[in-house]
């Protein structure tokens, strides 16, 4: 029986205390395969990750855990934000946000606070007195977990 998944939480969560590092990720498939990404303001270590590696397989085999396959690694730059601390992280980074309503915004991440957090992108708005549309800057604003979804805007 695979050890519980508030058991492998409460390790990993003991392991990264004080580091800056947050738990992103951890998903228990019914395969046995254990998924962990973490993630913190100055990025990742591939060195603590091993770390972590090695003290979740002590932890599984004190367990008794026979077999399971484990990924412990950083979150990846095209995955949605799920956390506060990955808004702070890309704060002055480009974004793309996917509104409720299904349209996409791409711009600046301007602002990360409790509640909200801020997107700067630039439009082709209509402006009394002229004939073509002006590109102007506008501010966004939304909730988290308001936008289907926001992720580093990576550019190729």
């Amino acid at each position: 029986m695979m050890t519980s998944e508030q058991d492998i939480r409460t390790c990993i969560e003991q392991f990264i205390a004080g580091t800056g590092y947050e738990l992103i990720t951890l998903a228990i498939r019914p395969d046995n395969s254990i998924l962990v990404e973490v993630d913190r303001l100055e990025g990742t270590d591939v060195d603590f990750c091993g770390e972590l590696n090695r003290a979740l397989v002590d932890y599984l085999e004190a367990q008794g855990e026979p077999d399971y396959a484990l990924e412990v690694g950083s979150v990846s730059l095209v995955d949605p934000f799920k956390t506060k601390m990955q808004y702070q992280k890309h704060l002055g980074h480009e974004v793309e946000v996917l509104a409720a309503d299904g349209k996409k915004y791409r711009g600046q991440l301007v602002s990360v606070d409790e509640d909200t957090f801020s997107v700067d992108s630039e439009e082709k708005v209509a402006v009394e007195g002229k004939k073509r549309k002006q590109t102007q800057v506008i501010t966004r604003t939304w909730a988290y977990g308001e936008p289907k979804y926001v992720k580093y805007d990576l550019k190729l």
